[in-house]
């Protein structure tokens, strides 16, 4: 197959799926977004045992994405909805499987798949029309109302356009059937993250001694801190432990959210709040060693469209998790079905800290969540299972 696999974060694992779908034979274009400047991504450097069928290819905006003002924001998205569409023109794919791509520059997308015939694959990573509805109507009283009905009825009608959807978790189900969405046209991949990438390493390694973490016990969060995260707990947090000299909180991100924690250290003299830019992915498997605890934070209103994939990187790398996210989320059933760590309500600071402060001083049962993390995604990440399940997606909407 011809295949467009088009990922607007540059997350590790899509890239990763490009990776063993072109060693298949298929020929695949992997495309994303390289403006983006709150978002970590992964490996999408050419690797050299990269398949000859296989292109990784940035696509730029005129200037990077401004996230976070509104006007610029959707202008960006139809920009890079019109780039889209000439890639698409210019590749001619059989399939396109596109995911995490803002809802204006996917209607770009899919109008150009209609005009060169190409079959759509809708990867439902978040339900952005649900997000962007709850968000609007919260920071934009009155128009905020009429934009996030304007966008519900845009994915409504994005995913009625599709050939087929894959959702990352049965809970947007029941959300796509209410949309009108056949349920044959329905296919539920969990994500998942690269395990021959972010392998766990010792505690003690060049990046922890290069940051002082080495000999300190280290709660650590990295990635997005975006609208739908509370950069308030990991401050509460710090605010808790000031008084342990050998602990440190250290936040590797970058945005308003690190922005905010950066203006709260100064403010409150919190020396044992380490704040770091996004580490290249390269480094990451070391930066996850050298957490005692891995950290995640979801609001309560994101809990049925978002489902964060950091968590999936942090089982990877065996180390306990501490989740504050909503109890229904499925990254929350994960860790407490598979006893990897402790979660909360994200609403309950004492909840969260008392969490952080029991898996502190249990040094065994963090050993034994973080082997816990490991054997879960050892048996749920294999690559060839789940391109397997992607293969048959793609070529049952190829064919049908």
């Amino acid at each position: 197959m011809r295949l467009f696999v088009h990922d607007f974060g540059g997350y590790p694992f899509p890239i990763e799926l490009s990776r063993a779908l072109a060693r298949r034979g298929h020929t695949v274009l992997h495309g994303y977004c390289a403006s983006l400047q709150t978002t970590p991504t992964g490996p999408l450097a050419p690797r050299p045992d990269d398949a000859p069928s296989l292109t990784i290819e940035p696509i730029r905006l005129a200037r990077p994405l401004e996230k976070y003002r509104f006007v610029t924001r959707w202008r960006q998205e139809n920009e890079y909805g019109r780039l889209l569409q000439r890639t698409v023109h210019r590749f001619q794919p059989e399939v396109v499987l596109s995911g995490n791509t803002p809802l204006d520059a996917q209607r770009a997308l899919q109008r150009a798949c209609r005009a060169t015939g190409s079959r759509v694959v809708y990867w439902v990573q978040d339900l952005l029309g649900v997000a962007a509805d709850r968000i609007l109507r919260r920071r934009l009283p009155g128009v905020g109302h009429l934009v996030g009905r304007y966008y519900l009825g845009l994915e409504r009608r994005l995913l009625h356009q599709s050939d087929a959807a894959v959702l990352i978790t049965e809970d947007f189900r029941p959300i796509l059937h209410r949309y009108g969405v056949p349920d044959d046209r329905l296919h539920v991949v969990e994500n998942w993250a690269p395990l021959d990438d972010i392998t766990p390493r010792p505690r003690r390694n060049a990046w922890a001694e290069r940051h002082g973490l080495a000999d300190r016990r280290c709660l650590l969060y990295a990635g997005t801190l975006a609208l739908k995260h509370n950069p308030d707990l990991l401050l509460q947090l710090a605010l808790h432990v000031r008084d342990q000299p050998d602990v440190r909180v250290v936040v590797v991100s970058q945005g308003p959210g690190a922005d905010w924690l950066r203006e709260q250290k100064t403010r409150h003299g919190l020396d044992n709040l380490l704040l770091l830019g996004f580490q290249p992915f390269e480094a990451m498997p070391d930066v996850f060693a050298s957490a005692d605890v891995l950290v995640a934070l979801l609001e309560p209103d994101a809990g049925v469209f978002s489902v964060p994939s950091k968590v999936l990187a942090y089982l990877c790398a065996a180390r306990p998790v501490l989740l504050a996210v909503p109890p229904e989320n499925l990254a929350a059933r994960i860790v407490r079905r598979e006893a990897a760590g402790l979660t909360v309500p994200p609403t309950d600071a004492t909840a969260f800290i008392r969490a952080a402060e029991t898996l502190l001083q249990d040094p065994d049962r963090r050993e034994t969540m973080g082997r816990n993390a490991r054997a879960y995604a050892e048996q749920a990440f294999d690559v060839e299972d789940i391109t397997d399940t992607f293969e048959r997606v793609l070529r049952d909407c190829l064919q049908g």
